[in-house]
């Protein structure tokens, strides 16, 4: 069962207080060119098949009730970075079903890990929009690729926590989502790049069959707000508020979940 809602904004990113006379220029680390050797694609059969099964089978069949609250807030074009907390690997398939339920298309590119590109799961991944990146080193083809697709318009996965935690709590976001969102925002005027903070929740730690599923959207955190002045500040500010953002959305879902997942015996 999904169950769908609107959720009216509850956050507010606060953009960098710096002058807006300097325009943020592209790092020395990431720089931008036309041709590299990463690549990204989406299979034009294993795709559509894919999320088919996915979307109308395995997802369904699988999990509980999905509640996926806030699905407003995912534009229906425009570049974009979906940057939801990673509770379990079921969220590479949730992510995708959410955004196609709030009328998204399926094209979806996914920066995942690099152990994660490796055999049969690796051939699967590479041919369903992902590609890899060592999270200790990332490489400059890697970035400057991710790069490439924002200015094409295209939308972006990214976990930005790194890895999985099933604490439920939201752990340090790593940098280099900001890096890359600023420095691709400065690639093209007015690209109008926006950063979507999802947040999952699941009513297992480990989950299993029937268990039950919060997807919680917030408003989206326009990067151009933060591209003017001290790139390095401008970087810190944006992880910090998308920090802030995932960590609400948590808090709000423990609230849900009282109500949701835990049954009350009667008196």
């Amino acid at each position: 069962m999904m169950e769908i809602y609107s959720a009216n904004p509850t956050y507010q990113q606060k953009p960098a207080n710096t002058p807006a006379t300097t325009p943020a220029t592209t790092p020395a680390n990431i720089p931008v060119a036309h041709t590299t050797s990463t690549n990204s694609r989406v299979s034009p059969w294993l795709g559509p098949l894919a999320y088919l099964l996915g979307r109308h089978l395995l997802v369904p069949t699988f999990f509980g009730r999905i509640t996926i609250i806030g699905q407003e807030h995912i534009p229906e074009s425009g570049p974009m970075i979906l940057a939801p907390t990673h509770r379990a690997r079921w969220d590479a398939l949730l992510v995708p079903y959410a955004a196609i339920a709030c009328h998204k298309k399926n094209d979806l590119r996914f920066m995942v890990t690099s152990s994660e590109c490796k055999g049969l799961q690796g051939w699967f991944v590479r041919r369903l929009g992902g590609f890899p990146v060592d999270i200790k080193h990332p490489s400059i083809t890697t970035l400057r690729h991710g790069v490439e697709l924002l200015g094409q318009k295209k939308t972006l996965v990214i976990f930005p926590e790194g890895g999985i935690y099933r604490d439920g709590q939201v752990h340090p976001l790593k940098p280099g989502i900001a890096r890359l969102a600023l420095s691709a925002e400065s690639t093209q005027p007015d690209l109008g790049i926006k950063i979507i903070p999802i947040s999952i929740h699941y009513s297992q730690t480990y989950p299993n069959w029937g268990t039950d599923v919060i997807i919680h959207i917030a408003p989206a955190i326009k990067v151009a707000d933060y591209s003017h002045g001290c790139l390095k500040q401008n970087a810190k500010c944006l992880t910090n508020d998308l920090a802030k953002a995932l960590q609400q959305l948590s808090h709000q879902e423990t609230e849900i979940t009282n109500h949701t997942f835990v049954e009350i015996p009667n008196s």
